[in-house]
């Protein structure tokens, strides 16, 4: 359908059947892939920019070096998602089936996931500064090393969770529901900090 270097705008995939299709180096730019059969797809190197896929079907898609810019996931079939190296900079993610997912080495800087449910998800090591996860469950995800500078946690589920390692800004500490996670020593100081306790030793 396209070739690695182009560049694809405006074009609409609404209820495409595109299943298994294989892209590498395309950039589709303002695309439609509204219900759009991508079943099994793989990407490398592509770039989707302010696209949507609502309703797309893109399970057990593989993606690699590949960036979703400013994209639109709206009831989306998600399952058994795998992306490597991959960016999902400023897309909005809403009432999509996420799990199982795999995700390495991929940044979601200022990605809204509010109200997902991405428990027992393997999230250990990423990018996700300032991304929306308020009211989501991650209960008995693994975020060691995780970045969540200025990520919005209010009533987020951590449970379970391993965040030892990782960054959490006070109001994060405060908003979240952070009952039997295990945090390490330092966050443990923030975390009583932020709560108004005087910590000495």
């Amino acid at each position: 359908m396209t070739d690695q270097g182009e560049i694809v705008v405006g074009e609409r995939f609404v209820d495409a059947e595109l299943p298994g299709q294989e892209w590498r180096g395309i950039t589709f730019e303002q695309c439609d892939f509204t219900e759009a059969d991508l079943h099994g797809a793989s990407t490398h190197g592509c770039r989707f920019i302010r696209c949507d896929f609502s309703r797309t079907d893109l399970v057990d898609a593989k993606h690699t070096a590949t960036a979703f810019q400013n994209c639109t996931f709206d009831r989306t079939l998600l399952t058994r998602w795998s992306l490597d190296g991959c960016s999902l900079l400023g897309s909005t993610f809403l009432d999509c089936r996420m799990r199982p997912l795999t995700i390495r080495d991929t940044d979601l800087t200022l990605v809204s996931l509010s109200g997902a449910n991405l428990r027992d998800v393997n999230l250990s090591g990423l990018r996700l500064r300032d991304a929306n996860l308020s009211e989501s469950d991650l209960r008995n995800v693994d975020l060691r090393d995780a970045d969540l500078t200025g990520a919005r946690l209010l009533r987020t589920r951590f449970g379970g969770a391993d965040l030892r390692g990782a960054r959490i800004d006070a109001d994060g500490l405060v908003q979240a529901t952070l009952r039997g996670a295990r945090i390490d020593l330092e966050t443990a100081v923030r975390f009583a900090a932020a709560h108004g306790l005087d910590v000495v030793s």
